[in-house]
């Protein structure tokens, strides 16, 4: 994330959603620290399609050494972490292509990384993937507007600055 705290542009905006899939309740996550919102609001997905795209105009600010999950630094200072499954980090990113690297300028729709889904369900892990502001507290509120299911591209959240 942004190397010192920055308040969030002013206004109302949309984030875009990265996946293609199904919309699930961030609390229904089967891990405290996202459905505890310990890391921020958001929502998850439950991807239709291997193909993680870049739902912000912004910066490739950090990815896992296992490719699993990467943050991004958005123009207008939004902060975002997207986690692909649940303890994917033990597949030591064999199922994950990165398509971007840290540093790079990424627009909305931009694919970020490519994933196997089927690798990924017979390894036995939950795909669900959470979408997480982690700035959150810049922001007086964050509504999730898409649902059940969602395109890629499509709106996803509301954030409120």
């Amino acid at each position: 994330m942004a190397d010192n705290k920055q308040i969030a542009a002013e206004g109302v905006y949309e984030i875009a959603s990265p996946l293609e899939g199904t919309i699930i309740p961030l609390n229904q996550v089967k891990d405290e620290v996202f459905s505890g919102e310990i890391l921020g609001k958001g929502v998850a997905i439950l991807p239709a399609k291997g193909v993680l795209v870049s739902p912000i105009n912004g910066v490739v600010d950090s990815i896992a050494d296992s490719k699993h999950a990467v943050n991004l630094a958005g123009d207008r200072r939004e902060e975002l972490l997207i986690h692909i499954g649940m303890d994917t980090v033990t597949l030591n990113g064999k199922p994950f292509t990165l398509k971007v690297k840290e540093g790079d300028r990424i627009k909305i729709g931009d694919a970020l990384i490519e994933f196997d889904i089927k690798a990924i369900n017979d390894a036995g892990l939950d795909l669900i993937t959470p979408v997480v502001i982690t700035n959150t507290g810049d922001y007086k509120d964050i509504t999730v507007i898409a649902g059940p299911e969602v395109k890629a591209g499509a709106p996803l959240l509301k954030l409120k600055a």
